[in-house]
């Protein structure tokens, strides 16, 4: 017959199966692996091969992690299904599962076999196959049980055996053989035990106590498992005390509790369990059970909230139980320092309960219970009970050693909450940022001390928490005042030198301190004016200058705390207002052109006169840079104490310069990038008298006149477009040369 005609026999006698409940599973036993075969026959010829397949809990193959065995010794293969072609029992398990019942695999040497279909359990039906080696040559097989025909079992390839057992029985077959198509030879096949497995196993009963004391509850559990290829069929439990039925009788849990024992309630249990369309019965062993009435003892009190720890307005409950103890119990509560108790009950059960509602601080004590059940009262442990009043909001408060906070005050931030149960831990914050905690072990406040820097204004805040909800208190703000610092003063002028009518910015910054800052000015010492600053940036005083301006300034910076004084910046102004210089450049610029004209016609005169001009050259003329420099003859001053040029972007303590004498000279002056250039003709000296600032060299004091023609310089990459535009320039300003009296300004280096 086919192949999938016997599979499909096989699937049918497991389908007959009834579905029901799950039964209960023995506590610390992992279930069975199950052992599949393919073909699934446990007997087959010598040659063959048949594949085994082991399957855990989940009924899936297991992969890698399966461990197989041969007559109980361990083999190296580790996959979840392997070949064979040995004979002998194999068994398997995975990690999830525990081994699998034992199934033994013949290959057999004999030409006649009996196969029986496997896996097999109680109750199920069985196919049997009488199967020959060269099969087509055997006919008339018949098949016996124990020794005896089994019914309408006469020549047929296959039979089916009806709800099997484990009861041993052994089966075999016969068929006749035809030799030649003359000679008839019977052969019988090898005894076969068919391998029933158990569909569940045989019940425990588990007990709640086997010495439960009168009147506590009992619970018997009947404890099964079934087979993990069975896991629907269904089974009912029925528990016995002395042959007589408990509850209502068979029923589908396998769970019984009794509400109380007492002393005819012992005796012996046991249970029973059983297919509810089957007859598969199993009865588990008798357990004996002693119902014990004794005294009162080890009484017990219990604190809900457990701990006793409890918050201010919950509700408490005191427990009170005996270990053993039957009948009628008294049960009584008592607080450490009162006379009465709190309560009392009786009552036929090993607990009671009392119960304390919004408890306050003065519940805070130690506490007993007693239990008498007329032996005499047994009293309990004593147990602390402490209720604990989470913190208020705290209060953060300032202590610094004056009004007005300083850099460099130590300040004391103090945060203290008015109740609560300690300890409390405070923490302290400046702008949401932790600056610390401190801890207040017996209650009251904490502080946190600062060392206080111009970056410490801002609002402050502190928490309190003792493990019942932290609680946070209201901001307070505080401002640091930061005295203002020595300010720096910077004049700023509207030209490289300053003259009569320009317009002199006096800047006084102080790059630190509170504001706002009041700034005052000074011109040797006298106040010119103040102004005010509410940010940063410092203030200005501005003045349109005069001849009298010339001399020493300062500034003052206070917000306060203490005024600062600037150093002292010298400063000078040159007498001769712009416009008057412009019209004497312009006159100059006219005798120029004149000297040039005639210069055109002689040039050798002019090449003569050049020479001469440089051989007369001294020290003391203006350079090509515009700086001036002095001989040795000259009046100087000590290297120490020798003003240099002044940069009126920065401050500067020099001291003006004294007039010089300058001698005839001729130089081409070229101010930066300019596109002119001045060209000093001649300088013209008048003397005044003997110099107050030079006692020692008996100078005398010199009024300089410098003439100077305003040229155009030319361009390399000028366009013919370009030079006329320029000449025309020039002509404009031919109009604008003046002779310029000049007196030489300690500016001017």
């Amino acid at each position: 017959m086919p192949m999938l005609l016997w599979l499909l026999l096989l699937i049918l006698s497991e389908q007959m199966d009834y579905n029901g409940t799950r039964a209960s599973v023995p506590k610390g036993v992992a279930p069975k692996a199950v052992l599949l075969l393919d073909p699934p026959w446990s007997t087959v010829f010598k040659g063959e091969k048949v594949t085994l397949t082991c399957r855990g809990i989940s009924h899936s193959p297991a992969y890698r992690d399966t461990f197989w065995y041969r007559n109980e010794k361990l083999l190296k293969m580790k996959y979840n299904a392997i070949q064979i072609t040995e004979s002998g029992n194999y068994q398997c398990k995975t990690r999830e599962s525990s081994l699998s019942d034992a199934v033994h695999v013949e290959f057999s040497y004999a030409s006649l076999i009996l196969q029986a279909s496997h896996p097999v359990f109680e109750g199920d039906n069985v196919t049997l196959r009488c199967q020959g080696k060269e099969d087509e040559n055997a006919h008339e097989k018949v098949y016996y049980k124990d020794g005896k025909q089994l019914p309408n079992s006469y020549n047929l390839d296959y039979i089916i055996v009806n709800s099997v057992s484990r009861d041993n029985s052994k089966y075999h077959c016969t068929a006749n053989y035809s030799i030649l198509s003359i000679v008839s030879i019977k052969r019988t096949s090898k005894y076969l035990n068919i391998q029933v497995q158990e569909l569940f196993l045989h019940p425990v009963l588990r007990v709640s106590s086997s010495t439960p004391i009168e009147g506590s509850p009992m619970t018997l559990i009947c404890e099964t498992q079934l087979s993990p290829q069975r896991p629907k069929v269904q089974l009912q439990f029925s528990f016995f005390r002395n042959s007589q039925t408990l509850g209502s009788g068979w029923s589908r849990s396998p769970k019984l509790q009794i509400p109380a024992m007492w002393t005819e309630d012992s005796g012996s249990y046991w249970c029973e369990a059983e297919t509810v369309t089957r007859n598969i019965k199993k009865r588990s062993l008798t357990s004996q059970i002693r119902v014990q009435r004794v005294p009162v003892s080890n009484v017990n009190l219990e604190i809900q909230p457990t701990g006793g720890q409890l918050i201010e307005g919950e509700n408490m409950v005191l427990i009170c139980s005996v270990a053993r103890g039957s009948g009628t119990v008294t049960f009584s509560w008592h607080k450490e320092g009162r006379v009465r108790s709190l309560g009392r009950k009786t009552q036929r059960s090993p607990l009671a309960e009392l119960h304390v509602l919004m408890v306050k601080e003065s519940d805070s004590g130690r506490y007993y219970c007693a239990a008498d059940n007329v032996h005499g009262p047994i009293l309990s442990t004593w147990i602390q009970v402490t209720v604990r009043i989470p913190v208020s909001h705290p209060i953060l408060t300032f202590r610094a050693p004056r009004v007005q906070a300083l850099v460099g005050d130590l300040l004391e931030l103090h945060c203290e909450s008015l109740r609560g149960s300690p300890p409390i831990l405070y923490r302290f914050y400046h702008e949401d940022v932790t600056l610390g905690n401190s801890s207040a072990p017996f209650g009251g406040g904490a502080s946190f001390n600062l060392s206080l820097t111009a970056e410490h204004s801002g609002n402050y805040s502190c928490d309190a928490d003792n493990g019942l909800g932290a609680q946070h208190s209201h901001g307070v703000s505080l401002r640091v005042t930061v005295p203002a610092s020595r300010p720096i003063l910077t004049i700023r002028a509207s030209g490289a030198q300053a003259v009569v009518g320009d317009l002199l910015e006096l800047h006084c910054e102080s790059l630190r301190g509170s504001f706002p800052i009041l700034y005052w000015f000074y011109h040797e010492d006298d106040t010119l004016g103040n102004s005010s600053a509410h940010s940063g940036g410092g203030a200005s005083f501005n003045l349109s200058l005069t001849t009298e301006h010339s001399g020493n300034y300062s500034c003052e910076a206070d917000n306060g705390l203490g005024a600062q004084r600037s150093e002292v910046v010298t400063f000078s102004v040159t007498g001769t207002s712009r416009n008057r210089t412009g019209l004497t450049t312009a006159g100059v610029m006219g005798l120029v052109l004149s000297i040039l004209s005639l210069a055109a016609a002689t040039a050798a005169a002019a090449a003569a006169l050049l020479h001469y001009a440089r051989a007369q050259r001294k020290p003391g003329g203006l350079s090509a840079t515009g700086t001036s420099s002095h001989s040795p003859s000259e009046c100087q001053e000590p290297s120490s104490s020798r003003p240099s040029r002044i940069d009126l972007q920065e401050p500067t303590h020099s001291k003006p310069l004294a007039p010089m004498e300058l001698e005839p000279m001729y130089s081409n002056v070229n101010p930066g990038n300019s596109n002119l250039i001045y060209s000093h003709i001649w300088s013209i000296q008048h003397t005044k008298g003997n110099s107050a600032n030079c006692p020692t060299m008996h100078q005398e004091h010199k009024e300089l006149t410098v003439l100077y023609s305003e040229l155009k310089k030319k361009h390399p990459d000028d366009s013919a477009g370009e030079a006329r535009s320029r000449g025309r320039a020039h002509e404009d300003d031919e109009e604008n040369y003046e002779n310029i009296p000049r007196v030489l300004l300690a500016s001017d280096h």
